[in-house]
C-alpha cells in the first residue's frame, strides 16, 4: 500500500449540475483540478471557461489558489470519511471584445462642478 490519500470530489456548476464525482490525490494542486474541470466541461452549455484563470473553486468559502494542493486546502468539514466534497466553480465573465463597447474611459466626461458662497 503506498498510503497516498484519494479525496472523492465533485464541481458544482452555477446553474446546479455537477462535474464528477471523481477521485483525485491529496496531493493535486488546484492548477490540476481546474484543467480536469476544463476537460469535462459539458459541451452543451454555452460560454465555458477557455483557460484556468477562468475558473474559480471554492470549497468552505474560500477561493482556492492554484499552487495550492488539495490536501493544503483541506477545511476540518473535509475530514467526513467516505463522503464526497462538492466544491463551487465560479467563471469570469467573458470580457467584452475590443471596439464591440465603449470603455468607461472612452465615455465623454461630463464636468460639473458646484460652488457654495455663504
Amino acid at each position: 500500500m503506498s498510503g497516498e490519500e484519494y479525496l472523492e470530489l465533485k464541481f458544482r456548476l452555477h446553474d446546479g449540475t455537477d462535474i464528477g464525482p471523481r477521485r483525485y490525490l491529496s496531493a493535486t494542486t488546484v492548477a490540476t483540478l481546474k484543467e480536469s474541470i476544463l476537460a469535462q466541461w459539458p459541451k452543451e452549455k454555452e460560454n465555458g471557461p477557455k483557460t484556468i484563470n477562468d475558473v474559480k473553486l471554492i470549497n468552505s468559502g474560500k477561493i482556492l489558489e492554484n499552487n495550492k494542493t488539495l490536501g493544503e486546502c483541506r477545511g476540518p468539514i473535509c475530514d467526513l470519511p467516505g463522503g464526497v466534497i462538492t466544491m463551487h466553480v465560479v467563471l469570469r465573465p467573458p470580457s467584452a471584445e475590443k471596439g464591440n463597447e465603449k470603455q468607461p474611459s472612452d465615455m465623454p466626461k461630463d464636468n460639473k462642478c458646484s460652488c457654495t458662497i455663504l
